[in-house]
């Protein structure tokens, strides 16, 4: 039951920070960022909100700056607007699985293409 519980929560924290990250914050080094998944822990304590950098761009130390400082002025914002007693501590985290499968996707379909010119020959 916790479990689902902490589903549930990680799904909200993940579209209502969206949504604060794009209208609230305005942070210069903050560039475009997408969410890709929010991981809650079974007490609610902690939320593990993985990201990556829109534009293939790397992600520096001013970015992962401009994260910490905007999770911790919207943990409270957060926890509220979700009724929660004690608002998750948001750790933001570089999604790499998504990169590489971009990357993957991205090599398949060039073998792929390269495949049919070939076979066109």
């Amino acid at each position: 039951m916790a479990g689902y519980r902490a589903q549930r929560v990680a799904e909200m924290i993940h579209k209502e920070l969206a949504q604060r990250l794009r209208l609230e914050i305005k942070d210069p080094e903050l560039t475009p960022i997408s969410i890709t998944h929010v991981e809650v822990s079974r007490d609610l304590g902690r939320a593990k909100v993985h990201f990556m950098s829109l534009g293939g761009g790397e992600v520096t130390d001013s970015l992962r700056g401009a994260l910490d400082r905007a999770g911790k002025r919207l943990r409270g914002p957060i926890g509220r607007a979700l009724r929660l007693r004690t608002a998750p501590e948001l750790v933001f985290v570089e999604d790499k699985h998504t990169h590489e499968a971009v990357r993957l996707t991205s090599l398949l379909s060039q073998l792929e293409q390269e495949g049919t010119e070939e076979g066109e020959e």
